[in-house]
Parts: structure tokens; sequence; C-alpha cells
């Protein structure tokens, strides 16, 4: 691919990402994010007001924990979302595993990556059956994040201490996920979506360099894995890598150690921010991939101009030879914490709204609308 070029590989620039994770909380609890806020059972609609926008490519996902029972598939949660995406005309990205899989299914186990082979495999056919086009899945989201989530408190196996342990497994079900799609659709796109992070040492302990250009490196793992540069005994290869996403949020940028945050906002000029288009440049530099922008966003009135700002780092990038492929605003609708149900994060396209039959009504967050229109015009 020429440099900077873009493929046509997306039917829009702009996309939409569903919250869709489904694991096991703090408290024990299962969540299903789509269920929670009705997409699962409102996908038409909510498919629908994404081409109104001007948007016709979205990320979602399949509930590996509802679908699997006992080594038996039940699709019916999936199949209709399917029809409701081909009859809008919006292509999905489809998430294999968004963080949760089948109760009483060992994550560290072998049979843990048999049956998620297997799942894979059988998803792509259902897929190709009442889907359009080829395939387009991620099949583990946020490898690094997830093996660094599960092995404290925030979510199920709560694993502390086997975070190397687990990211290398979830590779390991990532691979065999990729080869059992990959036999059933050869044309299948095969997606990843990692944080894109910048760490930083505190100002007044410049000697904890060495920790933060360590933790830093870190964010590279899952996808040199992937790759087989790194635990070749994993079995990854570069054939494995088709297309880098990077989630990327205002929180991804931070000191080590003690986790402060570099101010975002407009005007704080901390001057140890780097741009986006710097980071994805460095992304590009080292998989010559690729790449679009798998989850972005901000929260409350910083939405429009987190937007903006967004939107103008991607021109710089594409400029300079990255070849992005689209941004992808997640989540388009509102979300609640996964901890606090009551707390709600504010940062969606759509906020939600309760009628007086408990159904969460879209309401268009206007000034992010209208940020999206802009951007839209400067990246179609």
């Amino acid at each position: 691919m020429t440099p900077g070029k873009r493929s046509g590989t997306f039917r829009s620039f702009w996309m939409a990402g569903f919250e869709c994770s489904c694991h096991v909380n703090s408290y024990h609890k299962r969540l299903d994010m789509m269920a929670a806020v009705g997409h699962d059972r409102y996908a038409a609609e909510d498919y629908a007001r994404l081409r109104e926008v001007g948007i016709a490519t979205a990320r979602d996902g399949v509930r590996w924990h509802l679908i699997e029972r006992a080594g038996c598939y039940d699709w019916s949660s999936w199949i209709p979302m399917l029809r409701a995406a081909r009859e809008a005309g919006v292509q999905v990205i489809w998430d294999l595993c968004h963080y949760g899989w089948p109760d009483s299914l060992d994550i560290f186990s072998t049979a843990f990556v048999e049956r998620f082979a297997r799942f894979a495999g059988e998803a792509a056919k259902v897929q190709r059956e009442h889907g359009e086009g080829r395939g387009f899945f991620v099949p583990v989201n946020e490898i690094s994040f997830f093996a660094w989530a599960a092995t404290r408190k925030l979510m199920y196996p709560y694993a502390r201490g086997r975070d190397d342990e687990l990211k290398r497994q979830l590779v390991r079900a990532a691979l065999a996920a990729i080869d059992a799609i990959r036999t059933v659709d050869a044309q299948a796109r095969i997606l990843f979506a990692e944080p894109l992070i910048h760490v930083v040492p505190p100002r007044k302990r410049p000697h904890h360099t060495a920790l933060a250009e360590a933790k830093q490196a870190s964010q590279f793992e899952a996808w040199d894995m992937t790759a087989g540069r790194a635990a070749p005994e994993l079995g990854g290869a570069g054939h494995y890598l088709d297309i880098m996403g990077v989630n990327y949020y205002a929180a991804n940028q931070w000191e080590v150690p003690g986790g402060r945050k570099l101010k975002w906002d407009a005007g704080s000029g901390d001057p140890r921010w780097l741009p986006l288009h710097k980071l994805l440049a460095e992304v590009y530099a080292r998989y010559r991939r690729p790449i679009f922008i798998a989850e972005t966003s901000h929260y409350g009135s910083g939405r429009a101009a987190w937007l903006e700002e967004i939107a103008c780092e991607a021109q710089h990038a594409i400029a300079a030879g990255v070849p992005l492929e689209g941004i992808c605003l997640y989540p388009i609708l509102d979300r609640f914490d996964w901890n606090h149900p009551r707390h709600w994060h504010n940062s969606g396209l759509w906020d939600l709204q309760r009628n007086h039959s408990w159904h969460y009504v879209r309401v268009l967050h206007q000034p992010y609308a209208r940020a999206l229109k802009a951007a839209q015009s400067l990246l179609s």
C-alpha cells in the first residue's frame, strides 16, 4: 500500500462503536452492555440512525457467553443483528470476545483456546449465511488491557500476578480463532484493537525514564506476539496482522510511576503531551499495516472539542504518509459505568433518556453532531 493512501476497506471513514462489554465486573456481576441499553433489541433502528448521520461502518459484538452452552450454539441473539445491518447497509466489524466468555470455562485452560477457535469458525459461517459480503472480525478486544484488568479487581477472574500468562493465552486464542475464521472465509478481514498510549516520568523524577519507556513499549507486546516477533512459541507470524486498530482517549497519556494523567484540556500546554499523529506514525513505522482508530471519544461538554482535535490530527497523520483507514466514535450510544450503573459517562453521539416504558430513547447530542458533520467534511 502506498503510504498515506487509503484502500477503501471500510464503507465510511467515520464509524460508530456500540459498547458490547459482557464480562463479570468487580462486584462479580455479569454485564451485558448491549442488552442494558436495548441495542440488541433495537439494532435495526440504531443502524438506521447511523446512516442518517453519514456513518456506514460500525463496531459491534457477538456475545459468546449467550451463544454457547456446553458446546452447543444458539445464534438467535446475533442473527437478527446481522440481518438488520444488512438491511440498513451498515458494514459491521464484529468483536468475538469483548472481555466475556462462557461460565465455567477456565480462561487459562487449553479448552478455552480450543472452544474459542471453534466458536470463531462457526461465527464466520453464520456471518457468511446471514450477513453481507466477507466478514470483519476482532477476535479478542484489547488483549493488553484485558490481561491487565482481569488480573486485578476490575474484571473476572481477578488473577493477580498472572498478567503475562493471560496475555500469552489471549494471543493463543486469537491466533487459533484467526485460523478457524480463514478456513471458513479466506477473504475475511482481521482487525486488532489495542490501546495506544504515551507514558512519561514525573517532571520532578526524571530518573524514572527507563520505567516509563518500558511501560510505553508494553503496548506493542500483544501485536509483536501475534506477528511472531516475540514469544515465537505461541505460533505467531506476520500474516496474522491485517488491520491495526488503536484505541485512544484523553486518559491514554500519563506519568509512571504514580499514574497521574497528562492534561488534554485546551490551554493546559503540557509539553510532554505527544500529538496523536506522531503516535500513529510510530505504529505504522513499526508494522507497516493499514491503521484505523478503533475507539475514541471524550465526555460531557468536551465531546465536540475532542472530535475536532482528532479530525485535525488524523489529517496530519494522513499527510505524513500514514494509511489511516477510519475513525470509530466509541461509544456511539451513551454508556453507564461498568461498576456503577447509576453513573453515566455522557460520551455518546446519542444520549439516553428513559421514557414511560423504561426504554432508553436516543437523543442526539447536537454539539457533537455538528462537530461530526464538520469532521466528515474534512475527512470523508
